[in-house]
């Protein structure tokens, strides 16, 4: 008994020497790595500064590159009856495409170039309709080609900016605004409901008179009043969809489509240990139970493959999946502002636009939805007294915004979505005046045409 008091009693003064020395070696190693990092402190500072340099540097490139870019504005006046199905505007798009221009090692970091966009934009002004486009000024043969070709009764014109018609310096004592971005509820490969389902082919010569979507939203937009402005922006980047850099609309759509077909994944591999990991397994299960484990039952063969399995609207989702990733792709910023003098401003104008992206929506496929990040509108209980102001910031940053043709949260990619030349034909297309008998878009009065061959000059 004496010994094992004695024992007892050794354990704390054991203890505390560990604690001793194990402070002794920590405090070692901390003067250690104190002086070191004083001495060496140089060393590392080309690591951590790398990343913040590039960004910068790459910054400073890209900014020299914009400084000799020039876009100019263009207003496109819609013939008086349109004899071309909207297959036509799908095509349109196909050429504007063209200006995708891949980057190499030295254009990007050198040059600082950077795929530039053009804008597809909607506009209602005290209830006068007109489509515009602003894009780089190298490319408005390409436009003239791409539109001339399908639609040669149309009209081309280079106009001023008509964002410089309203004060900049909106929300103020006069003006109010509203507006939002949107984004796709699904991922991306998901399409939206595009012409196909609005219209039948028709012979050309004769007007599709199948319900229009744009027939529904330029009505509405000739209801402004004085002193009101309803803009609708649409942002493109052609990007490359087989490029992963660049967009990853076909690895995303076809992994959507392995998915729903049922399709087997890759066993992978035994990796390093070549499957030992699994005998030991079976062996701890074996000592822990008693029971030696059950052999998995090999699996049967199907007499159908997955495909045939398919219900009929999961054959429509892939199907429509495996369309859409096939055709060339845009980028895109969605985003529509409402702007009114405070005695005119009316809340439920609002809900012009968003009645018009819903007819684009279905439950199965894909649909649009406002940003929530980019309404002009505050949800908060803790901080109730900076709502006036955090809400003032919010509507002079989307109207900043769509000023300069920036996405919403730029540089960052955050609110954008992949859309092919069909879903953007389906959305900005030139009805006729059969569909859309609104007196208030501004359409070309007369046709033209070029002077004979050989006809004298003098």
């Amino acid at each position: 008994k004496a010994g094992i008091i004695q024992e007892h009693r050794m354990v704390p003064q054991i203890l505390f020497q560990f604690a001793e020395s194990f402070w002794d070696i920590l405090g070692l190693i901390l003067g250690f790595a104190l002086r070191f990092t004083i001495a060496w402190w140089w060393l590392f500072l080309p690591f951590i500064l790398l990343k913040p340099a590039l960004y910068f540097w790459l910054w400073w490139r890209n900014e020299i590159y914009a400084s000799q870019q020039r876009f100019i504005c263009v207003e496109i006046r819609m013939p008086q009856d349109v004899q071309k199905p909207v297959k036509a505007m799908e095509d349109v798009f196909s050429g504007l495409w063209q200006m995708h221009h891949p980057r190499n090692t030295r254009n990007k970091w050198i040059d600082g170039r950077y795929q530039l966009n053009f804008s597809i934009e909607i506009v209602s002004t005290e209830g006068v309709v007109r489509f515009y486009m602003r894009l780089p000024e190298g490319n408005l043969k390409l436009l003239e080609t791409s539109i001339y070709s399908h639609y040669p009764t149309a009209e081309i014109q280079i106009v001023d900016d008509y964002t410089k018609q309203i004060p900049q310096d909106i929300p103020n004592k006069e003006w109010d605004v509203w507006g939002t971005n949107y984004i796709l509820e699904k991922p991306s490969p998901y399409p939206i409901k595009t012409y196909s389902k609005f219209f039948e082919p028709s012979p050309e010569g004769e007007e599709e008179k199948r319900i229009d979507p744009m027939a529904h939203l330029i009505e509405g937009l000739s209801r402004l009043g004085k002193g009101e402005h309803l803009w609708m922006q649409f942002i493109l980047w052609p990007v490359l969809h087989t490029e992963p850099e660049e967009s990853t609309l076909v690895k995303d759509g076809n992994d959507i489509v392995a998915e729903l077909v049922r399709r087997k994944v890759p066993a992978k591999s035994a990796g390093i240990l070549g499957g030992v990991e699994k005998d030991f397994e079976a062996v701890g299960t074996t000592l822990v139970t008693g029971q030696a484990p059950i052999p998995t039952k090999a699996e049967e063969k199907d007499l159908f493959p997955p495909e045939m399995k398919l219900t009929p609207g999961e054959r429509e989702i892939v199907t429509a999946i495996e369309e859409k990733i096939s055709k060339y792709a845009f980028k895109v910023s969605a985003r529509f502002i409402y702007i009114a003098k405070r005695e005119n401003f009316f809340g439920a104008t609002r809900n012009l636009p968003m009645s018009y992206f819903t007819q684009f929506s279905t439950a199965t496929f894909n649909n649009f939805r406002p940003f929530k990040k980019t309404y002009t509108k505050v949800y908060t209980i803790l901080t109730w007294f900076l709502d006036r102001r955090r809400l003032f910031v919010m509507k002079r940053r989307i109207l900043r915004h769509y000023l300069m043709r920036l996405p919403a949260f730029f540089p960052n990619s955050q609110g954008l979505f992949f859309l092919n030349t069909e879903e953007l034909a389906t959305i900005f297309h030139f009805p006729g005046k059969m569909v859309a008998p609104s007196v208030s878009v501004p359409r070309v009065e007369s046709k033209k045409g070029e002077a004979p061959p050989g006809l004298p000059i003098e």
